[in-house]
C-alpha cells in the first residue's frame, strides 16, 4: 500500500505516551510508522498528567497522547489531520480525537462515518477537520 508522508516526516520522531496494557496504542504507533515516523513508546501508569501537562481537556481525551513537532496529538488522529496540523502550522496545542472511535486509526478501518478532530488551544476544543 501506498502511504502520505509530510515533507521531513522520517526524521520526525513522534513520541506516545501510553499504559502499559492498551492494545490499540500499539496498533497507532504502527499505524505512524507506516507512515515514515520514528516512534518513540513511553509507557506510564499515569498518562493523565501528560494530557494534563498539554491541556488537554477532559471532552477531547482518549487513551494515549503523543507529542510531535512541538504539538500534542491526543488520541487515533488520521493522518490526514497530522498533514494539516504541521503544513499550517496553526497557533493551537494540540489536534485530537475524542474517545476512540472504532473507524479511526490504530481502532479499525475507515467505515464511511465521518471523524471529527478537534483543536485544542488553552483548553478548549473546537472544530478542526472533518475526514471523510
Amino acid at each position: 500500500p501506498t502511504s502520505t508522508t509530510v515533507a521531513g516526516a522520517p526524521s520526525m520522531t513522534a513520541v506516545v505516551y501510553r499504559s502499559p496494557t492498551c492494545g490499540c496504542c500499539k496498533s497507532y504507533e504502527d499505524y505512524l510508522r507506516r507512515h515514515g515516523y520514528t516512534v518513540e513508546s513511553r509507557v506510564t501508569d499515569d498518562v493523565d498528567e501528560v494530557k494534563s501537562e498539554r491541556g488537554i481537556p477532559e471532552g477531547a481525551s482518549s487513551c494515549h497522547t503523543t507529542l510531535l513537532d512541538g504539538y500534542a496529538i491526543e488520541g487515533h488522529v488520521p493522518m490526514e489531520a497530522i498533514t494539516k496540523l504541521l503544513e499550517e502550522r496553526p497557533a493551537v496545542d494540540a489536534i485530537a480525537v475524542p474517545g476512540m472511535p472504532s473507524n479511526s486509526p490504530g481502532m479499525g478501518e475507515p467505515d464511511g462515518r465521518p471523524l471529527q478532530v478537534v483543536s485544542v488551544t488553552d483548553g478548549a476544543a473546537e472544530r478542526f477537520l472533518t475526514v471523510e
